[in-house]
């Protein structure tokens, strides 16, 4: 932590974005990616570190309007225990279930799981078939400005994304699915416990008469990027649950 010469803890968004129009900066929050990363020499520190846990307005989770909107801030333990999720998106909370161990999750963020853009990044599956967008924050011409990315085409590769050095990723959009709309996360690895995923999946649809329509599915671990299954939803879309075509789509 020696190259550390500032460390700054802004409380608005405003003070954050121009904090990091400044550059420099390396953003902590939860710090569970961020502290092995940088022990490991994977990543250096930068000369600031800012730390965004307090900042106001980027750690609640509401519906509004048609749609579902998820604070940055927002830890894994707070997504897996909020009744909105629970009863609305249940298929986060389940993924959030599968998150790490007790302590990682109080600590993790909704943001920090997306923005270490990891191939394996549990959360990231469930959003992309929730067609998530991501809403990137920024300092320009003396205000804040906004821009949302569709989370399908956020990553770029393992650990990169388009989100520029002076953006701030502040909240996850979605739009609150249909009442009968279902979904379902599941990964598997070497181990039973503290899992990073060797391959994780999440389908999702909505449910009418035992067929599914507007069906989503994503992939993990098994690209340099979470990826849209598209083959698998354009096969799905409209079919019986049934044994004859889940056994095809698998194959």
């Amino acid at each position: 932590m020696a190259e550390i010469e500032n460390y700054v803890s802004p409380r608005q968004l405003e003070d954050a974005v121009r904090i990091l129009a400044d550059g420099g900066v390396t953003i902590l929050c939860g710090g569970t990616d961020l502290a092995l990363q940088t022990e490991t020499g994977q990543r250096p520190y930068a000369s600031t570190l800012m730390n965004i846990r307090r900042i106001e307005g980027m750690a609640g989770i509401a519906a509004a309007d048609g749609q579902v909107r998820i604070g940055a801030l927002i830890t894994v333990t707070e997504i897996m225990e909020n009744d909105l999720i629970r009863t609305s998106v249940p298929v986060l909370a389940q993924t959030a279930d599968c998150f790490a161990s007790d302590q990682i999750r109080n600590a993790a963020s909704i943001g920090g799981n997306i923005c270490n853009a990891s191939p394996a990044g549990d959360l990231i599956i469930p959003l992309l078939v929730l067609d998530a967008s991501v809403e990137l924050g920024s300092w320009r011409n003396g205000a804040v400005a906004a821009r949302r990315v569709p989370l399908d085409s956020f990553f770029t590769g393992p650990g990169t994304t388009v989100k520029a050095e002076n953006e701030l990723l502040t909240a996850v959009i979605f739009r609150k699915p249909a009442d009968n709309f279902i979904a379902y996360f599941k990964k598997s690895g070497p181990r039973p416990a503290l899992e990073i995923a060797a391959v994780s999946m999440a389908v999702g649809g909505e449910l009418r008469d035992n067929h599914l329509t507007n069906i989503r599915a994503a992939l993990g671990a098994v690209a340099p990027t979470p990826i849209r299954a598209r083959k698998l939803e354009a096969y799905l879309e409209g079919k019986p649950l049934d044994a004859s075509s889940i056994k095809k789509a698998v194959e």
